[in-house]
């Protein structure tokens, strides 16, 4: 999954080199922390959030297989 986000994000940085994902296991739900470069997070938002809800939408439909409900923060 980690693979996938940085996969999907990569292109649309300037600084690729910044971009690192966390993953925070809890009971139920798994959580992936993805940080940029300051200079990068508006362009991983994108206007009104549109190309976040993309990414997430994309990481939450390649999770189907768990049973842990998936989480995508951007820091």
């Amino acid at each position: 999954m980690e693979a996938l986000i940085t996969s999907i994000v990569t292109p649309l940085v300037d600084h690729p080199e910044d971009i690192r994902v966390d993953t925070k296991e809890e009971h139920n739900k798994l959580v992936f922390h993805l940080t940029v470069n300051d200079t990068d997070v508006g362009k991983v938002i994108g206007k009104n959030g549109r190309i976040a809800k993309s990414i997430r939408t994309i990481v939450y439909a390649a999770g189907t297989d768990t049973k842990k409900r998936i989480y995508l923060d951007i820091m």
